[in-house]
């Protein structure tokens, strides 16, 4: 927080871009903005398609009404959560340069970097999780929550599953979501990587689920428990009964009924540096047994 504060200042303080950079936003090149702030003289270069000059006068800076600097640069930038280092946005396969910590990334990022362009074919868009209990909450209800994470996220629920080619391989793919309500699996979840693997089964495909989750979805009662034991029935006929391929890719977090579940039932089983993985978390686990879990 206080290096981005220190950024916005620096922006607001320094820089001034005229109107006729703002308005042509084709123009825009974040790779320009960038070389400008990681130059080593500082100094402004100008151009006829980019003119950005310093300023010290604070009177001749542009408003924030015209020109939001802050939300420019959180598109510019990011912040590695264990270094707590700056970098670009578009970083090399999202690992922190500095330290070498796997950055978070969202399921349409991960589908982007493992999926073959021009490949993708989602499945089962259009399922959406109702209230099968009538789930009551003080703070805010269930069906609340779910339009909530769909608009923040654009999903529709916790997982986007799908087929596509792997360096011209056909796989079949699912790839959770931790943004969604922390990735929890409720009946959606569990249905839509149902049909993954009995797609994959029929189709003869070998199988990739990245898994990201909190665990069973507790607004849905014993119907999002139900989830793990029809997920290992299914992965069962597809391992033993077809001996068909099974890689579980386990990213932080992974926890409760996923890793009790699918999550460690692939033939191979890959985990991301330092994730963080477990049945029961750390904050479950102080509240039980009223004890402080060491790191």
């Amino acid at each position: 927080n206080h290096i981005n504060s220190c950024i916005d200042s620096y922006f607001r303080s320094y820089i001034c871009i005229d109107n006729n950079f703002l308005i042509d936003s084709n123009n825009f090149n974040e790779s320009y903005i960038y070389n400008f702030i990681c130059s080593e003289s500082g100094k402004i270069r100008e151009s006829k398609n980019y003119k950005i000059r310093t300023n010290r006068n604070r009177s001749n800076l542009i408003s924030s009404k015209d020109f939001d600097i802050t939300q420019n640069y959180n598109q510019l930038w990011i912040q590695c959560d264990n270094c707590y280092g700056l970098m670009y946005k578009k970083v090399k396969m999202n690992v922190c340069e500095q330290c070498g910590h796997y950055l978070k990334m969202s399921s349409s990022e991960r589908i982007e970097l493992s999926i073959d362009p021009g490949t993708w074919n989602p499945m089962d868009e259009d399922m959406v999780s109702a209230d099968p209990i009538k789930f009551h909450s003080k703070e805010e209800p269930y069906k609340n929550r779910i339009d909530s994470a769909q608009k923040t996220t654009g999903l529709t629920d916790a997982v986007q599953t799908g087929t596509g080619q792997l360096n011209g391989i056909p796989v079949a793919l699912g790839v959770m979501d931790f943004r969604f309500m922390g990735g929890s699996m409720g009946s959606v979840v569990g249905e839509k990587i149902t049909r993954l693997i009995e797609y994959a089964t029929n189709q003869c495909l070998p199988l990739i689920l990245v898994c990201s989750s909190g665990g069973a979805r507790m607004q849905e009662g014993s119907l999002s428990l139900m989830q793990m034991a029809k997920i290992s029935s299914v992965l069962c006929d597809y391992q033993s009964s077809k001996k068909l391929f099974y890689i579980s890719i386990l990213t932080s977090p992974t926890t409760g009924g996923v890793t009790a579940s699918f999550g460690m039932l692939g033939d191979i089983i890959i985990a991301e540096p330092y994730a963080y993985i477990a049945f029961a978390g750390k904050r479950v686990i102080e509240q039980t047994l009223k004890k402080a879990v060491p790191e």
